[in-house]
């Protein structure tokens, strides 16, 4: 299997498992010895965006990814937040 670095995921398409575009990796977060999420922002094609309008990126948990390879394949089960108010954080974390 090659190994490739985390930074060739940058700028990724995430697909959900539906085939509907969900985002593009903006970043990972790492913890000692594994990957623990993914930080995706939200274009505004994206299905999440029509649901969550003012949503700008959310983090995908590690265990939420099926597959990584050309595009990343997540679960289209997420429960994603929904922030109250204009004051509640845009940005916001996936389950």
């Amino acid at each position: 299997m090659e190994e490739k670095s985390i930074t060739q995921t940058y700028g990724k398409a995430v697909y959900t498992d539906n085939g509907e575009l969900f985002g593009r990796v903006q970043d990972v977060v790492i913890g000692k010895y594994s990957i623990h999420g993914w930080v995706v922002s939200i274009p505004p094609e994206s299905a999440l965006k029509k649901t969550v309008p003012t949503v700008r990126a959310v983090i995908v948990p590690h265990k939420a990814i099926k597959a990584v390879g050309d595009i990343i394949i997540t679960n289209s089960k997420l429960d994603v937040p929904v922030p109250r108010s204009k004051d509640d954080e845009i940005e916001t974390e996936a389950k």
